[in-house]
């Protein structure tokens, strides 16, 4: 029982609590309109209003690059005809300041009302475009934020070009405003792509009440009603290995033809469209989903501590996008495999070209897992592949490698009793869910060791030098055989099941390859 004291003091947190909160829900939003009247030119147009602070002059920013995409990108340079002004109508001064500032003098202003075209060059998922037959805006390149100012809540209406009818995105809808979306700070708005245009909407479905939409731009000819089949089978694996959903509605955007995805965290935009379907083949596109749907778990959720909140102007570098992104490859076959979409030997096959990946490449004597996760702003997710001798690897291709061998030997210590799913499950628990913060890399390592209930000093080697992997002792866990060595020097890397396994190998093998 709590003392009048105690009770005393809750009420108070209490009343404080409920007093921020009505101030917060009170505050003024920045209000965006986007337009576009000649898409034929590839430029959108922005106005911008809002509430001017107290000081002499106000710093108007716009990111340099995209969360999820790991290279600068100076959307600033796409920025054309500014122009602010004031409540009365009349023009600002304003200056540019530093790579993707605008400096405005706004002394004895009391609203702002600010103007700017958006030009567009290149379709790609990090990047926004507008032509005649659709609109595709990526947030940080289009909405400017005041700077210091990331919390402040936002409105964003879409004045759609001609008789298009739709937009897909992630944002809340404004109650009684078509096409006006609503974010609480900019950290959300710039975490969901918004897409217009004449656009098809496939059959939805819901997994555990909530609802997952698939909506995109030239979907081209596929069997629609087999995809959000599979799509929900994934869903419900990706789910179930993590054991909460933690939105309330989920959009997957198809924004066309291309190459290339970026997860949020209750959507993802992805290159999609039925030749790729059939050119990439079937389970091909539904890795590529599964990876960028697992994403808004891993990386989004369960993340490195330097990856939220973002440095919108530099850039968030890490050691450890080998488990944002190299995890969620390793995960990717393992959910198909779950839901029924993939075959053993796939999945065999799948590992065995992800091996031959590393082995094959010479830049595994040069660099580490962990420097390919923090170079990529320099290097490229795929290294320096330009180079005469590419002294580099891929975060994407060694990283889910280090996933199976972190896996299965966390299986075979604790007599197939834990996996890297408890792994994933408790950083998710831990750091997301208590304490709504990334971790760190001692409390990566911490979390893996004290999972498999003993040191791991040898794989966490395969991270942060270039020793070479001992793939057989790894893989025999499972009760599984690699050939790494011929008369060529490299091995052809096939996989292939032991002749007499022993029963905890082969109980490994069945939990692991069927997803158990």
């Amino acid at each position: 029982m709590k003392s009048k004291k105690t009770r005393r003091w809750l009420c108070l947190l209490a009343s404080h609590c409920l007093v921020a909160g009505a101030i917060a829900q009170k505050s003024e939003p920045i209000r965006f309109t986007v337009s576009m009247p000649e898409p034929a030119n590839h430029t959108f147009h922005v106005t911008m209003d809002w509430k001017a602070g107290n000081g002499d002059s106000t710093r108007l920013k716009l990111p340099d690059w995209q969360p999820g995409y790991y290279q600068l990108m100076d959307y600033a340079s796409n920025i054309d005809k500014l122009v602010v002004k004031d409540e009365n109508d009349n023009a600002l001064r304003w200056v540019k300041s530093g790579r993707n500032g605008w400096a405005v003098a706004t002394k004895g202003v009391r609203s702002l009302h600010a103007e700017y075209d958006v030009k567009t060059a290149r379709k790609f998922v990090a990047t926004s475009y507008l032509d005649e037959e659709h609109g595709y805006i990526t947030p940080v390149s289009m909405f400017m934020h005041e700077a210091g100012k990331l919390k402040m809540p936002s409105e964003v209406t879409i004045k759609p070009y001609n008789s298009w009818d739709r937009v897909a995105t992630g944002l809340d809808s404004v109650a009684g405003k078509s096409f006006t979306y609503r974010a609480p700070d900019f950290d959300i708005l710039y975490d969901s792509p918004l897409l217009t245009g004449n656009l098809e909407e496939l059959r939805a479905f819901e997994v555990k009440g909530i609802p997952h939409r698939f909506i995109g731009y030239k979907l081209g000819d596929f069997d629609r009603t087999r995809l959000m089949s599979d799509i929900q089978k994934i869903v419900e694996k990706s789910s179930a290995l993590i054991g909460d959903i933690p939105y309330k509605h989920y959009t997957f955007i198809a924004i066309g033809p291309g190459q290339g995805g970026i997860e949020h965290l209750n959507s993802t935009t992805i290159s999609f469209s039925g030749d790729q379907l059939n050119s990439r083949g079937w389970n091909g596109m539904l890795r590529f989903i599964t990876h960028e749907y697992f994403h808004h778990y891993n990386v989004k959720r369960i993340r490195p501590v330097e990856l939220g909140p973002f440095d919108y102007d530099k850039g968030s570098r890490t050691n450890m996008l080998w488990v944002s992104e190299g995890l969620t490859v390793y995960y990717e076959p393992l959910i198909m495999r779950a839901a029924g979409l993939m075959g053993e030997q796939e999945l065999l096959d799948l590992f065995k070209k992800q091996i031959a990946d590393v082995e094959t490449k010479p830049g595994r004597f040069f660099q580490t897992l962990a420097q390919a996760s923090a170079e990529t702003w320099s290097d490229g997710p795929f290294g320096r592949t330009g180079d005469a001798v590419n002294k580099t690897i891929s975060y994407y291709q060694k990283g889910p490698v280090v996933g199976l061998l972190f896996d299965l030997a966390i299986r075979y210590e604790t007599k197939n009793k834990r996996s890297l799913d408890d792994v994933m499950r408790k950083l998710y628990q831990d750091f997301y869910i208590k304490k709504n913060r990334g971790f760190t890399e001692a409390e990566l390592r911490s979390t893996i060791e004290a999972i498999a209930g003993t040191k791991l000093d040898e794989l966490f080697s395969y991270i942060y030098t270039t020793a070479e992997p001992d793939y057989k002792k790894y893989l025999g866990y499972a009760g599984l055989d690699i050939d790494v060595t011929t008369d060529t020097h490299y091995g052809t890397f096939e996989i292939t099941k032991m002749a007499s396994p022993s029963a905890l190998q082969r109980e490994i093998f069945r939990s692991w390859s069927r997803g158990d």
